[in-house]
């Protein structure tokens, strides 16, 4: 709407929300002399630049609050320790049972069987893995005899017929004290001499060179229903004074 006021000539364009109001001298503005633009209104005339006023209707409404809130989780809900445990040993227990069922028969047939035997000990062995009888030993196995056989824990032990022809009360274990050889017999010269670093030991298996440390350990060599038993010596050792250190 516009209209007149003495020599002023006040105009106001309208254009939707936007409102210009534009004051000039006497000089007489017409629709075409006036250009709009995003930026302003401009008359060419003048060379008046107007910034357009926007109006904006302020309603009621109501704002938004946004949070951020590091959250947590609470104590009642933390998992306990003894769960995991008790979860982690049954694991453990599924996998044990199928791995000892695998490992089994492997373990059974590596470990030498032995024979038990009344009095605890083991039954002597023979090479081909029979039971030593004794009265059958002794008529193949001449006065002084050393001869192998499998003892304690598979252990190679020997034989030893006394010269009387009647078996020894002890057997002597053929594991060199230095670094776990089997010691042979040596008839000839009545000793046990290593062939892996030349360590010696007498007809009784007592020590006479080294480098090994120690005698060859014992074990009693019983007689049990007519079979050889070797049980284990935790007595003095009888060839030093000394206690047993295989004990």
């Amino acid at each position: 709407m516009c209209g007149t006021n003495g020599s002023l000539i006040q105009q106001e364009l309208s254009c939707g929300e936007k409102s210009v109001c534009v004051t000039m001298a006497s000089t007489t503005v017409t629709p075409s002399q006036v250009w709009s633009g995003k930026s302003g209104i401009l008359c060419p005339s003048q060379a008046l630049m107007v910034k357009p006023v926007k109006r904006q209707m302020m309603g009621k409404s109501k704002g938004m609050r946004i949070t951020c809130q590091a959250t947590s989780i609470p104590a009642d809900r933390v998992p306990d320790m003894s769960k995991r445990k008790l979860m982690n040993l049954l694991l453990l227990g599924a996998l044990s049972l199928p791995s000892a069922g695998i490992l089994g028969p492997y373990t059974f047939f590596l470990v030498p069987p032995g024979s038990g035997s009344s009095a605890g000990g083991t039954v002597a062995k023979d090479a081909v893995g029979n039971d030593v009888i004794a009265e059958q030993w002794l008529k193949t196995h001449g006065p002084g005899d050393r001869t192998l056989t499998q003892g304690l824990k598979g252990d190679p032990t020997y034989l030893v017929v006394e010269k009387d022809k009647t078996l020894a009360t002890y057997a002597i274990n053929a594991v060199c004290t230095h670094l776990g050889c089997v010691v042979p017999w040596n008839a000839a010269e009545k000793k046990f001499i290593c062939p892996c670093h030349g360590s010696q030991y007498n007809d009784q298996g007592r020590v006479v060179r080294g480098p090994a440390p120690l005698s060859l350990a014992l074990a009693h060599c019983d007689v049990d229903d007519g079979k050889v038993v070797f049980v284990p010596w935790v007595e003095t050792d009888f060839r030093t004074g000394d206690a047993p250190w295989w004990a």
